[in-house]
């Protein structure tokens, strides 16, 4: 699936398994384990393949549910 040309660089895009990635959806934010990303190899751009972005949609949608949920500490600086 990885192997091609970055589209901002002369890198390529190689698989690497990512332990955890979050991803910034418009109903909040999405943590998946275990993901394979493209990464290029110059600039380390992230490229994901739609089957990852179809999981982020209906996990934030609320159309699957998700394995556990975390609670992130907040805090603000000053």
């Amino acid at each position: 699936m990885y192997g091609y040309s970055c589209e901002y660089c002369e890198g390529t895009v190689k698989e690497l398994l990512v332990k955890k990635e979050v991803f910034k959806h418009k109903n909040g934010f999405v943590m998946l384990e275990n993901v394979p990303v493209g990464i290029c190899d110059k600039c380390g751009y992230r490229y994901y393949h739609s089957t990852i972005l179809k999981r982020v949609d209906e996990i934030a949608e609320g159309k699957r549910a998700p394995a556990r949920t975390e609670h992130i500490p907040v805090s603000q600086l000053g």
